[in-house]
């Protein structure tokens, strides 16, 4: 039996990308990362896995518009879903946003987690809000994550925590609060990824 670890991530690969949710092949066990186009989703993954650029950082907020899946171990997997909200493209393009990642979390039987992935200083969308009250009303196990926080002065971080808390409902403490350019507060999400893979 393999047992997953922080250093494990390393060893993250790049294995599939796709533009239909049914195409994707069968998972162990994988953990999605869905969030706002600019909430540094691909950056984030990046940081887990100690890697420069295995995920593609678009300068073009939107302009990721696939499933793209990272392999741990043999099918043991990260999934860097696409972005919502703004959208460089055409109409049609934007209209598929929606639609494909809901058809990814929908056709998934070994999805342990979806980690939510907000912008410290935008602060959670209403499209941040309709997605966690989605994933609620379905009964999907999901964390909140809060990027970018070295965007907010040290002198203001604790009252942007209290006003985001205050838009989502729950406690501090059971978001993560973190900065992937920073590496502030990864490895803690580096430790629950590696443990939630292990299942």
């Amino acid at each position: 039996m393999w047992y997953c670890n922080a250093m494990n991530l390393r060893e993250t690969k790049h294995l599939m990308t796709e533009t239909d949710a049914q195409k994707v092949t069968a998972s162990d066990a994988e953990v999605a990362f869905v969030g706002r186009s600019n909430a540094g989703k691909s950056t984030l993954i990046n940081a887990l896995c100690q890697k420069k650029d295995m995920a593609r950082v678009s300068q073009v907020p939107g302009k990721t518009r696939t499933i793209n899946v990272y392999e741990v171990k043999p099918y043991r997997w990260v999934v860097d879903l696409p972005g919502y909200g703004y959208a460089v493209g055409s109409k049609s393009g934007k209209a598929e946003f929606g639609p494909m990642i809901e058809a990814y979390l929908t056709s998934r039987d070994n999805l342990c987690m979806v980690f939510v992935i907000l912008d410290a200083v935008a602060g959670p969308t209403k499209l941040d809000i309709s997605m966690i009250s989605w994933l609620r009303h379905h009964a999907y196990p999901f964390h909140i994550i809060v990027n970018k926080i070295d965007k907010v002065g040290p002198s203001k971080l604790d009252v942007r925590k209290k006003e985001i808390v205050g838009q989502l409902g729950g406690d501090i403490a059971d978001i993560f609060w973190i900065s992937s350019k920073n590496k502030i507060e990864i490895e803690p999400l580096q430790k629950l990824i590696a443990q939630l893979l292990e299942t």
